[in-house]
């Protein structure tokens, strides 16, 4: 019995010796106690949880090396190699977690909807149910602060920048032909419907290291990556047809809509400033094929459009209208794949190609012309921390482009270019705190036509100075191959180029968005002629210069008034060139300096419907008149537009949708065409820039066929 005891008190003493205590202390980053947080040994039982004054202390009867674990709900996790024999008291200090959702992000120019950013000034539906916008994307957009109302373009002009100066990503791939066809001074809409869009990001400057080949602006639109459910989707509207259908498998899906559009019905009932002698007639469709792997997604997009118009267009030069005849054909097909690959790798790859064709009429004239556009991106991501993540990568662009000009009298001329653009980026996001963020990168690109590289540097700051509230700050440097016009008749061009200062205050709260950004943008080698317009035989260079400046603002709140949403948006632009054939530098005439929207929808649960109004005003544009000694010294009038919708459920998946654009008849005039000589009465005559009709209205009815029978066209209108 004496000896069972003895053994048992050697066998204690023996694992009593074995043991060592580990002890210490945790704080955060602030040197403040954490109670809570948990210490242990990785791959044993062997921990403690720290109390109120951050200290801990347990034993272990591991050995040797190993790895100390400190965990806290708020805070990043801490894995510490110790020898347990050597191991002795101390402090830790545990990095606050820059995951929790009021991070900071940074938010210069950027305005985002849907899953891209974690603070969204917009909203998926947003952009689709504006009073005004008859579901066309760029016209939603063109309620943000930062962008300029064109009316007889129809496309996105930002900050003092033209719409070439923009470009469109579906999916992270270009789109070289974003716009529907249209004839000089008639408006024209964005090829995309947003029945297969879940967000976008439009960037309004100072746009990230990964894109290129824009002065002004990217917009960034993302296909669904999963639909909810199978569904079809059924419209009838006063200017067409629409079908939608979505399909869903084990692994994949598709989603596909049509849309045949035909004005002439619409035209007989509702009379036209323009003089159709076949109106607006198309037939488009869309689809996203999508695959589900294991760790990643691939999409197919495709998009086409057969659109065709004939007109008479009156020319203040000319004694008879001249007859414009247009057949444009459109296709765009782009494969792209995201997943994740090794330890935080992120791979993003795709290809794209489009076609555009079209065949004009000018009288007995005759232009054809086509554009083959190709573009190949690789992008890869690796995540170092969740502090630390590094991007880089390439794009390959590839345009072919080929036109013919015919006249009967034999006269003919041929003209085009090809032009290989190859690209490469990194680009470092590191977040040094829930506080404050650092985005920098690097961009360069040679262009086979130029025969230049550029040096592209990108950087951006934010920080958080409230728990509502924060500052950003970004500058980059941007290039551009100059336009279709111009390198089709001449080759030996420089880069366009611009830098961006930007400075951004946002704050977001309870359902309340405030966003202040000042901006000014310096402008070098943009192009000059010496003609009216550019031609074959125009004096080309790149000595133009200009700049942008002004302060764009932003309100938006969906809570203090029940039921009803609206937003506000101001822009202040200063912005002056000397380009084109211009004599000295002056505003363009596209630019308005004071911009003022507000948008405004209300639920109405009595009534089942959603009432819009959208207000929108612009202050005179200058134009040139040669009546006049100064150059682009006159004023238009200024633009204003009061627009309503209202979406009336019929039952859950059927809606009845009015619209109506300009609803007080406002007599729009965009600028002033004149005639190339003086009459008899010494002065130079003119004529208006108008819009195509005083007022657009729209009625559809939308049908949704589902197994939840909830879902429903709303979003789409």
């Amino acid at each position: 019995m004496k000896t069972l005891l003895l053994l048992a008190l050697l066998a204690t003493s023996f694992f009593a010796s074995a043991q060592k205590t580990i002890s210490g202390t945790v704080t955060n980053d602030k040197g403040e106690f954490i109670e809570g947080a948990n210490i242990y040994i990785d791959g044993t039982y062997d921990g403690a949880t720290s109390g109120a004054d951050g200290t801990f202390s347990f034993e272990t009867t591991a050995t040797g090396a190993q790895v100390l674990v400190i965990t806290f709900l708020s805070s990043e996790d801490m894995r510490q190699d110790i020898v347990v024999e050597d191991f002795k008291p101390k402090a830790f200090k545990l990095r606050e977690s820059v995951n929790t959702l009021d991070g900071v992000v940074i938010s210069a120019g950027t305005f985002s909807a849907g899953d891209n950013s974690k603070v969204n000034a917009l909203k998926p539906l947003d952009i689709v149910t504006t009073a005004g916008s008859a579901g066309d994307i760029v016209a939603a957009l063109q309620t943000l602060p930062g962008t300029q109302t064109v009316g007889e373009s129809g496309r996105l002009f930002v900050r003092g920048g033209e719409a070439d100066e923009t470009q469109t990503f579906v999916d992270g791939i270009r789109v070289a032909q974003p716009y529907n066809a249209t004839a000089n001074n008639i408006p024209t809409r964005g090829r995309f419907s947003p029945f297969l869009f879940k967000g976008m990001t439009f960037s309004t400057g100072g746009y990230s290291a990964e894109f290129g080949e824009a002065l002004s602006s990217v917009l960034l639109l993302n296909t669904i990556e999963e639909p909810a459910e199978e569904s079809t989707e059924i419209a009838v509207m006063t200017v067409g047809l629409g079908l939608g259908n979505t399909q869903k498998w084990d692994k994949s899906s598709l989603s596909f809509n049509a849309a045949y559009t035909d004005l002439k019905p619409y035209q007989w009932l509702v009379p036209q400033e323009v003089s159709w002698n076949k109106p607006y007639q198309s037939l488009a469709g869309e689809s996203v094929y999508r695959y589900k792997f294991n760790s990643g997604v691939l999409k197919v997009y495709a998009a086409f459009d057969h659109a065709n118009f004939d007109l008479n267009q009156k020319d203040i030069n000319q004694p008879e209208p001249i007859r414009v005849d247009m057949t444009n054909d459109n296709l765009y097909v782009n494969s792209s794949y995201k997943g994740m690959f090794g330890t935080q790798w992120t791979i993003q790859t795709g290809v794209a190609y489009g076609y555009s064709h079209n065949k004009i009429g000018l009288d007995a004239n005759t232009v054809t012309n086509g554009e083959h556009s190709s573009h190949l991106k690789l992008k890869l991501t690796k995540g170092f921390s969740s502090r630390v993540k590094l991007s880089f990568g390439g794009d390959y662009f590839i345009t072919d482009f080929d036109e013919r000009y015919k006249e009967p009298t034999g006269f003919a001329y041929h003209s085009g270019y090809y032009n290989n653009i190859a690209a490469v980026y990194t680009e470092g996001d590191i977040i040094f705190s829930n506080n404050f963020a650092l985005k920098a990168g690097f961009r360069s690109s040679y262009s086979q036509i130029i025969g230049k590289a550029t040096a592209e540097p990108r950087i951006a700051l934010a920080y958080k100075a409230g728990k509502k509230g924060q500052f950003s700050l970004a500058y980059g440097d941007f290039y551009q191959t100059p336009k279709q016009d111009y390198l089709k008749y001449f080759k030996q061009f420089d880069f366009e180029k611009t830098s961006h200062y930007i400075f951004n205050y946002m704050y977001n709260s309870n359902g309340k968005t405030f966003r202040a950004e000042a901006y000014y943008k310096d402008y070098n080698s943009l192009v000059k002629y010496n003609t009216t317009l550019p031609e074959y035989n125009s004096v080309y260079n790149n000595s133009g210069k200009g700049y942008a400046q002004g302060i764009d603002l932003f309100w938006r709140d969906s809570k203090t008034l029940k039921n009803v949403d609206y937003w506000i948006s101001y822009s202040y632009i200063d912005s002056k060139r000397d380009y084109k054939n211009y004599e000295s530098k002056v505003t363009p005439s596209y630019i308005a300096p004071h911009n003022f929207s507000i948008v405004t929808k209300y639920w109405i649960n009595d009534l089942r419907s959603q009432l819009g109004v959208t207000y929108s005003y612009n202050s005179g544009r200058p134009y040139d008149n040669p009546n006049e000694t100064a150059f682009m010294a006159s004023h238009t009038k200024s633009y204003n537009n009061l627009s309503l919708s209202w979406a009336y459920l019929l039952s859950q998946q059927k809606i009845l949708y009015f619209s109506v654009s300009n609803v007080t008849g406002a007599d729009n005039v965009f600028g002033y065409n004149y005639a190339n000589n003086p009459g008899a009465d010494g002065q130079f005559a003119r004529q208006a820039v108008t819009q195509p009709a005083s007022r657009f209205f729209f009625v559809g009815f939308f049908w949704t066929i589902s197994s939840n029978k909830n879902k429903n066209q709303l979003e789409n209108l």
